[in-house]
């Protein structure tokens, strides 16, 4: 089944060597540079906590993203075609060279399985000019900042002004704004197989099952390394920051 069977694709184009990914995810481009595609997986969904865990769902995605060497900016718990999602924004150190890579992510869970709307955009050859005029503006002490989901997480990437939504307008082509803004527009145009949202809700991880791979282990904040732990010799299989 393919979760999400109607989206508004204006300005992209699908990916000429087809899916992209394999199985049954589908991929476009556009000219700026993003990249949109749609995973359905056909698994039990590995989120680190339920959608109505509230302040205990973002703390432990704060974990989770940091010991993958990723960094949250923003999550929240978001309906898409109208069955609850969770909505987030993370940044990731590009693979080669300067710079990184924003990724925003719609995951809708069901009992069994889940589908992911995923937005993503690298810098170019120049990279930090955002961060470098916010700096300026706010004043370094007003720009690195605790993280709002975890104040004493210490992952590899800060937590700063300048990934707040205020600062969009005037970066208007910045690949956090345009992954930003992509999502929301994608996102509300999609509409889901009525198969897909019949489906039981996700009723939250099993005690011993995937949440233990989210990298929270308790509510104490000092189990969070200050460096992200070497990858485990299987990673897990649906960790949708990864860039392309």
């Amino acid at each position: 089944m393919s979760a999400i069977i109607s989206l508004d694709l204006a300005g992209f184009v699908p990916r000429e060597d087809g899916n992209g990914t394999g199985g049954g995810d589908r991929v476009w481009d556009d000219p700026q540079g993003m990249v949109l595609s749609v995973h359905d997986f056909a698994l039990v969904p590995d989120l680190v906590a339920p959608l109505d865990a509230g302040e205990r769902l973002l703390r432990e995605l704060a974990r989770h993203t940091a010991r993958s060497g990723a960094a949250l900016i923003e999550a929240q718990v978001r309906d898409l075609g109208g069955v609850p999602g969770l909505w987030q924004l993370v940044k990731v150190p590009r693979a080669t060279g300067r710079g990184q890579v924003f990724i925003g992510a719609w995951t809708v869970p069901r009992d069994r399985c889940s589908v992911v709307l995923k937005v993503q955009a690298a810098e170019g050859p120049v990279s930090g000019m955002r961060e470098a005029v916010v700096a300026d503006r706010v004043g370094f002490d007003a720009y690195v900042r605790p993280h709002p989901y975890d104040p004493d997480l210490r992952g590899p990437l800060p937590y700063h002004a300048a990934d707040l939504p205020e600062w969009d307008a005037h970066f208007p082509t910045h690949p956090l704004t345009l992954v930003r803004q992509t999502l929301a527009r994608v996102g509300a145009s999609a509409v889901l197989d009525d198969r897909f949202r019949a489906l039981p809700p996700f009723p939250g991880p099993a005690p011993d099952g995937p949440a233990s791979d989210g990298g929270a282990s308790g509510d104490g904040a000092g189990d969070v390394p200050a460096a992200p732990a070497p990858a485990p010799a299987e990673a897990p299989r649906r960790r949708w920051w990864r860039g392309r």
